[in-house]
């Protein structure tokens, strides 16, 4: 690494483009969805822990789900809400910094492969300040190199390609195991069940399939930057939002135990 690496040890991350009348109505909206997230991802992974009868495997992949949702979320959205508050110029980030929220974010996606590619990114020398993005990630730390990035594109793209593929064909797999469980049952309630839970869990499935597309896809086209930021945003804000609400909320068993302890809480008072 020459020494322009350490020139740019700080950097300036550009951040969403909010205007200064939009940008306190903008926090006070992404912090009570984080709060939200939070809370209900830390209410569901507790409750499942406490309760001896839902320690089965089921519930165990629901409190891996909560785990995921709570990292993505505490990777992007409180640095989010500070640059939100802070002048443009002044959103400022160590190279350091960057790397572990970049690392962060791709586990929180996957962990496979993650120290791959921001091994990769880390190995080049960086003659830019600028993170071209609301947030670290792997793309942004290589552009920040006037090095030759052919490897680290190549192997973005190849992973993100394979990555989802594989994602389409599990669900795909997925929904068709169901749907012929479900042809074969005689039971309308259970179908019915089937059927209103896997249509909750495909759109938000579709959701994320985009918006990550939408993210990744479009670093290679600055032009559309901001569509790019939009996409990441809804990544990291709508599943972690809607997935207590559609697992939790549809699971019999621990809508029966929240229902109980928000009635003794209720008759305490």
């Amino acid at each position: 690494m020459d020494n322009l690496t350490f020139r740019y040890s700080v950097l300036l991350v550009e951040g969403l483009n909010v205007t200064p009348q939009s940008s306190f109505p903008a926090f006070i909206l992404i912090l009570i969805l984080y709060i939200f997230i939070m809370l209900s991802n830390i209410g569901m992974m507790i409750q499942i822990l406490v309760e001896k009868s839902l320690h089965q495997p089921m519930y165990i992949i629901f409190c891996n789900l909560t785990l995921n949702d709570i990292l993505g979320s505490t990777v992007l959205m409180p640095h989010l809400l500070k640059d939100i508050l802070t002048d443009p110029s002044k959103r400022y980030i160590t190279y350091v910094e960057c790397v572990i929220q970049a690392y962060f974010t791709h586990l929180n996606g996957t962990a496979s492969h993650a120290v791959i590619m921001i091994g990769l990114s880390v190995r080049l020398s960086h003659c830019r300040s600028v993170i071209q993005n609301h947030f670290c990630d792997n793309a942004s730390l290589f552009k920040l190199s006037c090095e030759n990035t052919v490897i680290n594109n190549v192997y973005g793209l190849t992973f993100a390609v394979v990555l989802f593929a594989s994602s389409i064909g599990s669900v795909a797999l997925t929904y068709l195991r169901i749907m012929m469980v479900c042809f074969k049952s005689k039971n309308k309630a259970n179908y019915s069940k089937a059927i209103k839970t896997c249509s909750a869990h495909l759109t938000v499935y579709i959701i994320m399939f985009v918006s990550g597309c939408v993210a990744i896809f479009l670093h290679r086209f600055p032009v559309y930057g901001e569509t790019r930021k939009l996409g990441s945003v809804m990544f990291h804000i709508i599943p972690p939002g809607l997935n207590p609400i559609i697992y939790g909320i549809q699971a019999k068993e621990i809508r029966q135990k929240m229902v109980k302890l928000f009635r003794n809480k209720v008759n305490t008072k």
